[in-house]
């Protein structure tokens, strides 16, 4: 059974249907689906962990850091687009409290600002939450900021649609298992790791940046996040381009493990997007290998 960031009716659980109508267990927290992850209560759990508008999801990132280790096997890209939800008879005019996802909130900022400038916006676990508490006629809340399949689900009225700031909003969610074999290569990769600076000193993230940059492997995401160690100690959370048994990767992995205080390899996983890199001349495996192979006439020489 598959685990996801619930309740039923998130974003995380439309990405879930996207590729599987099984039934799943949902659970209150990131954390939570992935600790049932780590105790074997579910193969596998499906969580956000980045947004096109804000960035990353702090939660997912710290909780895959630290514990007992997980991997990445998949990623799903999901347009994001939020609507505004009501008891049946509620009027826009007469919304004066919203509950929401603090993510939902900074992405209909804008428009909570222009279409309800007196309201109160409270942020809380999720939308679909958020949805079920504006469904108890007892409840506090005028409306919910959530998904359609979340309002509809808990039998709400839409007061209005589409209201996200971004309508190109999307965000990304992974699958994550227990450690084991990434699946296998298919030029579109991507790879998700944790690189831990033995000290901060002049240069020491760009020391890690050298580590893609001599291969030719661009990053499609880095971020800096505390290692809750001490004030001003932290780790970057790295998305790579590739595969972790493509050459210029792996060349890139050793290097970092030369360099770091630990590296946590997070697993390798196809795209969602499908899309290639583009490798520059120099940097495609052939060209490894062909190094590699120059080098070793050099090393034992015909003849010996």
């Amino acid at each position: 059974m598959l685990g996801y960031f619930g309740p039923p009716g998130t974003f995380t659980h439309q990405a879930l249907l996207t590729f599987s109508d099984a039934p799943a267990k949902p659970y209150a927290t990131v954390s939570g689906a992935l600790d049932a992850v780590r105790s074997g209560e579910v193969e596998a759990a499906l969580v956000p962990i980045e947004n096109s508008v804000e960035g990353g999801v702090s939660v997912t990132l710290d909780s895959l850091s630290n514990g007992h280790r997980l991997m990445i096997i998949r990623e799903v890209l999901l347009p994001v687009q939020f609507s505004l939800y009501g008891r049946p008879g509620t009027t826009l005019a007469s919304v004066r409290k919203v509950l929401t996802h603090p993510h939902a909130a900074a992405q209909c900022r804008d428009w909570l600002a222009a279409n309800l400038p007196a309201a109160l916006v409270t942020e809380g676990g999720s939308t679909a939450a958020a949805a079920a508490e504006v469904a108890d006629p007892s409840s506090r809340y005028d409306a919910a900021v959530c998904a359609d399949v979340a309002g509809e689900m808990y039998g709400l009225q839409k007061l209005a649609g589409g209201i996200a700031d971004n309508e190109a909003a999307v965000t990304r969610f992974v699958l994550v298992a227990p450690p084991g074999k990434p699946p296998q290569p298919t030029g579109a990769d991507k790879t998700t790791l944790v690189a831990y600076m033995f000290a901060d000193h002049p240069g020491a993230l760009l020391e890690i940046l050298e580590q893609f940059a001599g291969r030719g492997v661009n990053l499609c995401r880095i971020e800096s996040r505390p290692t809750k160690t001490g004030l001003g100690d932290y780790c970057f959370s790295i998305d790579a381009e590739g595969h972790l048994r493509d050459p210029r990767l792996a060349e890139a992995m050793l290097g970092l493990h030369r360099i770091c205080k630990m590296v946590v390899f997070l697993g390798s996983y196809p795209r969602a997007d499908g899309v290639r890199p583009d490798v520059a001349r120099g940097f495609a495996d052939e060209d490894f290998l062909d190094a590699r192979e120059w080098y070793n006439t050099l090393v034992q020489p015909s003849g010996d």
